[in-house]
Formats: structure tokens, sequence, C-alpha cells
């Protein structure tokens, strides 16, 4: 899929849970399709307030909001003709969600505090650990904006689901780590339990529990009991 996805130019929705690989997934649409040799822009949805979401995307211009001593370029502008990666789309706003709306359907947008619309070039790739579509039922997500954001759409599966991949992507990040971090040896009953275990924190809970392994046990084999030390507590009761 990030293959056939890669090269179009419409936004492509990945969907998973937390830690499963979906930036990743997004680097690789990026890297893949024509639009390489341009920017790759990351935005956390997250990680700002309405406000300062919207100053972040569009930009804004001098005196537009207290602090806005200086105009400037938001994400859309900078991106250029490269590719956005909105990352925890489903916690935007629904007063800023009608804005990025119209950003997807004519590329027209306005920086906070100026009149005079512009343009953004930028293909647009988001992700959400949310169900989007429970979101829209709730009133949270606007259901026009989901059926744009999911005209393409890749779901990463999680950790448990992929059945022996996380000795693959074990062995991966020792050699990630390699120069940083020990190697180590998993037992047979070590291996039993990692089999078992559902990784709720998916890719990346396996590669933490990479490099604390190698930090305390360097160039030694790790058993079960050692294992069960790392996992999260309520779950690792269980084993």
């Amino acid at each position: 899929l990030v293959l056939q996805f890669a090269d179009t130019p419409f936004p492509v929705l990945i969907e998973g849970e937390s830690g499963c690989g979906k930036e990743l997934v997004a680097t690789c649409l990026h890297h893949q399709g024509s639009r390489r040799e341009q920017s790759f822009v990351t935005l956390n949805c997250a990680a700002f307030t309405a406000e300062l979401l919207e100053a972040q995307l569009f930009g804004h211009a001098k005196g537009a909001f207290t602090g806005a001593d200086h105009q400037r370029a938001g994400f859309f502008e900078q991106t250029g003709s490269g590719t956005l990666f909105l990352d925890e789309v489903g916690e935007m706003p629904l007063a800023l969600q009608t804005k990025f709306l119209r950003v997807l359907e004519n590329g027209e947008f306005y920086r906070v505090g100026e009149t005079t619309s512009r343009t953004s070039q930028a293909r647009i790739i988001a992700a959400t650990n949310r169900d989007l579509r429970d979101a829209v039922t709730q009133g949270s997500f606007r259901q026009d904006l989901y059926h744009r954001l999911s005209v393409l759409s890749i779901t990463v599966p999680p950790l448990r689901a992929r059945e022996q991949d996380w000795i693959v992507l074990l062995k991966h990040f020792e050699n990630i780590y390699r120069e940083t971090v020990a190697s180590f040896t998993l037992t047979e009953d070590a291996k039993n339990l990692l089999s078992e275990y559902p990784f709720p924190g998916n890719v990346r809970e396996l590669r933490n529990i990479v490099i604390r392994l190698g930090a305390k046990y360097p160039n030694r084999k790790v058993d079960a009991d050692a294992i069960r030390s790392e996992l999260e507590p309520q779950i690792a009761s269980d084993f």
C-alpha cells in the first residue's frame, strides 16, 4: 500500500495504536514518492492549544494575538510542495477542522490576522490512534473531513497481531543500537514469554525493552524472570 499510495496527490490516513509505527509509514510514503527531495514536515496536533495550532498550521500576521510580535509563515507554507504529516489528527479542535477541510478541498488558507488568501501545494498525510468513525458519531470530528482524509487509508497492525515479527524487530533494534547498547541472548523460556506477551506499547515498547536489556545484561543470557521485570506490571503478573 505504501508503494501504491506514494505518488498519489491525495491525502493518506494512517490508523493504528500508539507506538505501532505510523510515523515510519508516513516517512516511507514520502521517501518512496516523487516528493522525496522536498520537505517532510511533522506537526503533532495534540501538542498545542487550538489557537497555537492554528498559528502553527497557517501562520500569523504581526499582532494577530498576544505575543505575535512579528509575522510568521505556518507549516503549510514551510512545507512548500513537500509532505505535511499531521500526527494525532483526531485531536484537532472542531473549530479548526473547518479551516483544515478548506485547505484539503482547494488548497486555500489564511494566515491568522490576515484577509489575503494563500495557496498550499503540500501533500497531506495524517495519523491517528483514535477511531475517527466513533469520533464522527460523537460529534468531535467532522464527517466531511473524515471522508476527505480517508480516501486512501493504511491500517498499521499492533505488534501482538504480527505473530513472530517481534523477533525480527528485536534483532533490528539490536543492530541499530549496537554502538551504544550491548547485545544479549534470550533463553528459550524468555522467547516463549515474549511470544505470548501482547506488547501494549507495541513496537515502541519493544525498542525500549531491547535498550534496557542491553544495558542491564550486557553480553549475557536473559531468562524469563528477567524479562518479566521489564514488562507492564499488570500484564506481566499473568505470565
